[in-house]
C-alpha cells in the first residue's frame, strides 16, 4: 500500500523501539528512553565496561579512599588506578574531595552499584540459558 492509500509509515526511530512502544518478549514497561537520553546511558554504559571500574566503585561505595588505598586494596598499579578514575571522575560517576596535598575519591551516586548489580544479573541470567557464548 502506498502512502497515498492512507497507510502510515513507521517513523525509523519508532521502527527501532527508541522512543515507541515495544511488544514482543522483550516487552518494557514504562516509559521509553527519549533520544536525548541515549547518548548519556551510552556514554555511562560505555564507563562501567571495563571490570577494573567496576571493582573501583565498590571499593569505593564503602567509603572514601586515595589513589594509593584504591591500588593497594585492589592489587592495581596506581598509574591505573589514576586512569580508570579520570575515565569516572569524566562521567560522574565519582566525585573528588581535596584535603590539602591529598584527593580522595567517593560514588557520586548509589544507584550506580544498583545498576552494576543488576546487569550482573541479568548476564548471569543470559549466560545461563546458552550453551554457547
Amino acid at each position: 500500500m502506498s502512502q497515498s492509500d492512507g497507510a502510515r509509515r513507521t517513523p525509523p526511530d519508532k521502527a527501532m523501539g527508541i522512543g515507541g512502544p515495544s511488544r514482543g518478549r522483550g516487552a518494557r514497561k514504562g516509559p521509553a528512553l527519549q533520544r536525548e537520553h541515549l547518548q548519556s546511558a551510552a556514554d555511562l554504559a560505555k564507563s562501567l565496561s571495563d571490570e577494573n571500574r567496576l571493582r573501583i566503585l565498590d571499593c569505593i561505595s564503602r567509603g572514601k579512599q586515595s589513589v594509593g588505598g584504591i591500588a593497594k586494596e585492589l592489587s592495581l598499579s596506581q598509574p591505573l588506578v589514576s586512569h580508570h578514575l579520570r575515565e569516572l571522575k569524566r562521567t560522574l560517576l565519582v566525585k573528588i574531595e581535596r584535603n590539602g596535598a591529598f584527593v580522595y575519591y567517593e560514588l557520586s551516586d548509589p544507584r550506580t552499584l544498583e545498576v552494576v548489580r543488576m546487569l550482573g544479573t541479568i548476564a548471569k541470567d543470559s549466560l545461563s540459558d546458552r550453551n554457547t557464548f
